[in-house]
């Protein structure tokens, strides 16, 4: 395995890999991929006031992945995450679990306990709802038809050791 590095410091030029990652997945929409940059832009303009945190994954000074998420407001201790993503020719080779298992860590280190994370029931979905189960995280509630008619969002939940 390559000598990963993680990287929590976001600098402008994530903005462009961010896009470039979530583009390259072909799940999100063009406002979906908006509203990820937004939250990078908003960490960017704002630092450490801003409520979104993020953890980059570089091979070789190129981000290949990257999670945001932040402390859930008026909770004790209950983080959201927002993104967690992969470059689409990094797939498949661990570094998600690698990523989540790193941002995990950064939570508790703050004094999270646990960690919520959502998807969309739709079947393009299944292989990203296996990697939150394969990460031990639980589905704690299908809102029915919340993205849109058939497109239900499912939460899921671990609870951090």
């Amino acid at each position: 395995m390559p000598p990963y590095i993680f990287r929590e410091h976001i600098i402008s030029s994530d903005l462009k890999a961010i896009e470039e990652i979530i583009r390259s997945s072909g799940f999100f929409s063009a406002q979906e991929i908006e509203i990820a940059c937004e939250l990078a832009q908003d960490r960017l303009d704002q630092g450490e006031q801003s409520s979104y945190q993020f953890l980059f994954l570089e091979d070789q000074g190129k981000v290949v992945g990257y999670t945001c998420y932040g402390l859930i407001p008026a909770t004790a201790g209950s983080y959201d995450l927002y993104w967690i993503a992969v470059a689409q020719n990094q797939r498949g080779c661990g570094l998600g679990k690698i990523l989540m298992q790193k941002t995990e860590e950064r939570i508790m280190e703050q004094g999270g306990r646990a960690v919520y994370v959502e998807t969309s029931s739709r079947a393009q979905y299944i292989p990203t709802q296996r990697f939150y189960e394969q990460c031990n995280y639980a589905p704690e509630a299908t809102l029915n038809d919340f993205y849109a008619i058939g497109d239900s969002k499912i939460i899921y939940s671990k609870i951090l050791k």
